[in-house]
């Protein structure tokens, strides 16, 4: 397996094959990008770095919405050995300056817009940091690119020595509780969840997608984006989601393969352009991130578009688990089976090992699975097994609950903390959530517990109404999951919003919820 900056062999085997098509808020392309020209963006990017002092074992920060830079980085750090270190620019200053003093990169490439979030950032070593706006720094790269081109001068520096388990990436975990932790990703994640993606979705050099999410976020960078390029295949970039502007550019740009979570792909099938269909050659879409409605399964299905959902993490990679396309009806709600180089175990409450179908926590192993957190030992260890009652020591504790059939499919219960007891009886919510998100008047919904003199604790629903003017009766709701569920796991309260609180990554902030 290659270690390092992937571009130099990206450029051998694909040339003139187009890598990027970068377009702008309006959806209009300012350029097009070949492997070729990417092998020269990061050599130069990468010699701009060294400029800045950056070397083997050093962070690279970025805090700046979807841009080429990005990618460019990317692999510059590969090639120097360096970490690469984009950072969520939604969050509040205080939060970017934990990240940031937690990481303490040598460089920060950032958007004028977030210059706020990164002002009077300092490593607390009391080593130097260089900050540079994107625009500046994007203009050296072009100088060094254009001094290549005048004197044929190489400008790339040499390939440094890096290791499958070096680390690469950091990538801080959403953080909805407590402060965020930077996973480490090492260059054989990266590269097994790309052939993982590759294996499982059938990708080809002529596939095609729309990178909308952001590129701090494993969903952004490792769903779809790196396992294209590992595949010669193409990203059409864009800045942020606009269910319109997607399909446009889906369709414009004849995209095979989607990703998102269910917040968008609801928002795509409110669109006139989905309605019609018009041009659009999509054959595959993936959604994660949260539970996902069986209605919109089978209206993407009924489309002609296999549509399935699939899990993963920011420890493991996006692509864990997968559908085959014949198993998207049949097993409709399930996020599958294990990838290619993932093991799976499936371990009780009581720390015994589930053997064929059964309920339990999720634990991963395989070349996936992170190195651990930055500057986190004593969390990095309690993450990982330790071998007892006969569960395999050195595996990813994901925290996520999983229902396993009889034949091997998994289906996503829920966060193993998010788990409330009500009258002695476990109620998992994103069970609770799926059935009430069925209901044809309902977006989204978050259950949490509540206490109850009576039970112990009760579930609180809230839910977002898919069209203000047609709103959700409670009654009507309480009505249809009490058809559905059993008594004790049907909320006791309904609480209706405008919309639930959300991370980047689509996920519902349930600690934002009033309990």
């Amino acid at each position: 397996m290659y270690q390092g900056d992937w571009t130099e062999r990206l450029a051998q085997l694909f040339g003139e094959r187009e890598a990027i098509v970068d377009v702008d808020d309006k959806g209009e392309v300012r350029q097009r990008i070949t492997y070729d020209e990417l092998r020269m963006r990061v050599a130069a990017t990468a010699a701009a770095l060294v400029e800045h002092g950056v070397t083997q074992g050093a962070r690279v920060a970025i805090v700046a919405k979807n841009r080429v830079e990005h990618l460019e980085l990317l692999f510059a750090c590969a090639r120097l050995g360096a970490l690469f270190l984009p950072v969520n620019w939604r969050l509040a200053a205080p939060e970017v300056q934990y990240i940031l003093g937690d990481a303490t990169p040598s460089v920060v490439v950032v958007e004028p817009a977030f210059l706020p979030l990164v002002q009077g950032y300092a490593p607390p070593d009391g080593g130097r940091a260089v900050v540079v706006a994107v625009d500046d720094f994007a203009r050296e790269v072009a100088a060094r690119r254009a001094q290549h081109r005048a004197t044929g001068a190489t400008v790339a520096p040499a390939q440094a020595a890096v290791s499958t388990d070096d680390a690469w990436i950091i990538l801080y975990t959403s953080g909805t509780t407590g402060n965020p932790k930077g996973a480490l990703l090492p260059y054989r994640q990266v590269a097994f969840n790309a052939l993982n993606t590759i294996v499982a979705l059938d990708l080809s050099s002529s596939d095609k997608t729309v990178t909308y999410t952001p590129l701090f976020h494993t969903g952004g960078l490792h769903v779809l984006t790196t396992p294209m390029f590992a595949n010669g295949g193409c990203i059409v970039l864009c800045d942020g989601f606009d269910a319109d502007r997607v399909l446009e550019l889906t369709a414009r740009e004849q995209c095979t393969v989607l990703f998102g979570v269910p917040t968008t792909y609801e928002r795509m099938v409110e669109s006139a352009l989905f309605k019609s269909g018009r041009g659009l050659a999509v054959r595959l879409a993936l959604c994660g991130g949260a539970p996902c409605p069986r209605s919109l399964i089978d209206t993407w299905n009924n489309r002609g578009v296999v549509f399935k959902q699939g899990y993963g993490l920011t420890e493991c990679g996006p692509n864990v688990l997968n559908l085959n396309p014949a198993d998207v009806v049949r097993k409709a709600g399930a996020a599958g089976r294990p990838n290619l180089t993932i093991t799976a175990v499936v371990v009780e409450d009581d720390g015994r090992v589930v053997r064929g179908a059964g309920r339990g926590e999720l634990c991963l192993g395989g070349p996936c699975v992170c190195l651990g957190y930055w500057n986190k030992p004593d969390q990095t260890k309690a993450s990982f097994t330790t071998g007892e009652r006969g569960v395999p020591a050195g595996l990813l504790k994901t925290g996520d609950v999983v229902e396993v059939d009889d034949e091997g499919f998994m289906t996503i219960v829920d966060r193993k903390k998010d788990m409330f007891i009500s009258g002695g009886e476990n109620v998992y919510p994103a069970e609770v959530e799926k059935v009430l998100s069925d209901h044809p008047r309902v977006r989204a919904a978050a259950v949490i517990g509540i206490p109850s003199a009576q039970w112990g604790e009760v579930g609180r629903a809230y839910v977002e109404a898919k069209d203000a003017a047609a709103p959700v009766e409670v009654d009507d709701l309480l009505a249809f999951a009490r058809a559905r569920l059993a008594r004790y796991k049907v909320p006791k309260e309904v609480v209706v919003v405008h919309a639930l609180p959300r991370n980047p990554s689509g996920k519902v902030q349930k600690h934002l919820l009033t309990r």
